[in-house]
């Protein structure tokens, strides 16, 4: 997860906190065997779809059923070309989801599956997901799994279900809110000022919910988690959205944290 995405401004925060091991992941209950039908076929979708981006939201699409799930979340997917995006198994497209964002690789976890297709969580808008048949797309193991507890101003990292660290962070003001659900990591990018502690960002697929509720020159970014170098901001409810971490906190999530890693953010 090299790839740098050209800052958008964002706000983040940081510190240390006692041992893991609040959390840990439940699985989700294995589908007992059965005969497999056959898949639904995909409409041809038009070519004047929209293209999912950076800036722009996608609509149309369903709620996430499940957004305040903790569920581990073990797949993932990179499309191997441009592939059109639909509200259900056999429904309607409604845009396309490229093979990157802004220069960053694309990677998208995999939250349901249905009728030969998969559901997947979506960049640039909260809490929808969108459906893609079984092929044009190569699955993408995901261990990693990020919950942020906003009541507590705690971030826990669990590797392959287990808590690997737990830290003390800043999160979005009752006016500018981190936005609740499961989300994922988009990429990282570059920051610019002593108070990130010089380190990088990880961009999140979420957006601000309440993007008027902002500055102008940050209301098309996305959600991060970034390094933090005020050590009073943690454990506070003060940022534009973004989740700041301890420096050191932030090294430990950007050495291990993959593109397409799920962030569950609760209360």
């Amino acid at each position: 997860m090299r790839r740098l995405l050209p800052l958008i401004a964002v706000a983040l925060v940081t510190a240390c906190a006692p041992p893991p091991g609040q959390f840990t992941a439940r699985q989700a209950p294995a589908a007992s065997p059965s005969a497999a039908p056959s898949p639904l076929p995909a409409r041809p979708a038009p070519a004047d779809l929209p293209r999912i981006n950076y800036w722009e939201p996608a609509h149309g699409f369903p709620h996430d059923a499940t957004p305040e799930s903790l569920a581990s979340i073990a797949d993932g997917l990179h499309p191997r070309k441009t592939l059109a995006v639909y509200d259900a198994p056999g429904g309607r497209p409604r845009a396309f989801l490229p093979r990157s964002i802004s220069g960053l690789p694309v990677v998208v976890p995999v939250v349901e599956r249905r009728d030969g297709w998969v559901a997947i969580l979506l960049p640039s808008v909260n809490r929808r997901i969108g459906w893609l048949p079984a092929t044009g797309w190569e699955p993408r193991p995901l261990r990693d799994q990020v919950i942020v507890d906003l009541s507590d101003h705690r971030l826990t990292w669990l590797r392959d279900g287990r808590p690997h660290g737990a830290w003390t962070v800043a999160v979005g003001s009752s006016r500018t809110p981190t936005p609740l659900g499961r989300t994922f990591v988009l990429g990282r990018t570059t920051t610019h000022g002593h108070v990130y502690a010089g380190l990088d960002a990880l961009v999140l697929g979420a957006v601000p919910d309440d993007k008027e509720a902002l500055a102008a020159s940050l209301q098309q970014g996305h959600t991060a988690i970034h390094g933090w170098s005020r050590r009073s901001a943690f454990g506070r409810s003060i940022s534009n959205g973004c989740i700041r971490m301890p420096a050191e906190a932030q090294r430990v999530l950007l050495s291990h944290l993959e593109t397409g890693s799920v962030v569950h953010v609760v209360r």
